[in-house]
């Protein structure tokens, strides 16, 4: 898995699967496709990253091949600037993953619709998570009235049933009123309404004169201590994104220095041969094949003549011989 923030992201809203969602992929691009439209949301998404783990292809033909993915419409990057709560800011680079086949024109539009968003990095599938609305209140239950009383605590309950647990702790709903805040106490240091009834039943004197009076001298004498606190994680800040540019997804450079096209640099589109009718690499032409002065019959027939005595041929009748043979 990534960084958190960072690795793959679907972008949602997409087809289900079915058998032929990547049939319009060439061999490659279609293995990746599959193995990439398999991987978890924040799985390294990088070409370094998925030859690490693929089984058939390397660094090259990942990377060439995550460059035609992208220019059929599935891989795009992006690149997000976020400003914090504290007013830090940093950027994020984001892999989004598409099984349906998007248009230039659709992935320009999601990349416009990341602008301002609110996030945060306290997600495990990465750090951009639009944050949820509030929940809307459920609506009041419709055989209750509005002017109903409120329902006793459990604190509450526990207290007034004593009195059919054992018949000698008949507590008065004064007695139950002021010892509440007791019996919540308990509740809250992990104590269960059993081991209330416990504590306030077992080796009663007989008779019980003053029964509220023994059920706050044993609920305080008898308190459980309190639990100890478990330190929490620190609550990561929101943040809000007010910048959004296309990288390219082979590369990473971004808008600010290059044209994007299809997801892909210029340069990198060159290289990868995205552009050419095969979509093969141009390989570089040596400088000696490039085109110059086209040389004279004269001059022709003077370095060949240079060449054959070099090598120790000479001329005869039109016939080249070995010197000596």
């Amino acid at each position: 898995m990534a960084k958190t923030g960072y690795g793959k992201r679907s972008t949602g809203d997409e087809d289900p699967h079915a058998d032929a969602d990547f049939a319009h992929l060439s061999g490659r691009e279609r293995d990746l496709a599959i193995f990439m439209d398999r991987l978890e949301n924040g799985h390294a998404a990088g070409y370094k990253a998925i030859a690490a783990v693929h089984p058939l292809y390397g660094q090259q033909a990942v990377r060439a091949a995550q460059g035609r993915l992208s220019r059929a419409g599935h891989l795009y990057r992006i690149r997000e600037h976020i400003t914090l709560e504290d007013n830090s800011m940093r950027w994020v680079t984001r892999t989004y993953w598409s099984r349906t086949p998007r248009s230039v024109e659709w992935w320009q539009e999601f990349a416009r619709s990341r602008n301002g968003r609110i996030v945060t990095d306290h997600h495990h599938d990465g750090l951009a998570r639009v944050e949820k609305a509030e929940r809307t209140p459920p609506e009041a239950d419709a055989g209750q009235a509005p002017d109903d009383e409120p329902q006793p605590t459990v604190a509450y309950r526990t207290l007034a049933e004593l009195r059919e647990t054992d018949r000698r702790m008949p507590l008065s709903e004064s007695d139950c009123r002021s010892l509440e805040s007791l019996a919540a106490e308990w509740l809250s240091r992990g104590s269960t309404a059993e081991d209330i009834t416990r504590a306030l039943t077992a080796g009663l004197p007989n008779p019980v004169t003053n029964p509220g009076g023994l059920a706050r001298d044993r609920l305080e004498k008898r308190m459980p201590p309190k639990k100890a606190k478990v330190s929490q994680k620190k609550t990561r800040l929101r943040g809000r994104v007010d910048r959004v540019l296309l990288a390219c997804v082979t590369c990473d450079a971004d808008e600010r220095t290059v044209e994007i096209v299809g997801g892909v640099c210029q340069e990198c589109r060159v290289e990868l041969g995205l552009d050419t009718p095969g979509g093969e690499p141009i390989a570089p032409v040596p400088e000696t094949f490039l085109a110059g002065p086209v040389p004279s019959a004269e001059e022709v027939h003077r370095w060949a003549a240079q060449v054959r005595a070099a090598g120790g041929l000479r001329s005869s009748g039109g016939k080249a011989l070995w010197e000596g043979v």
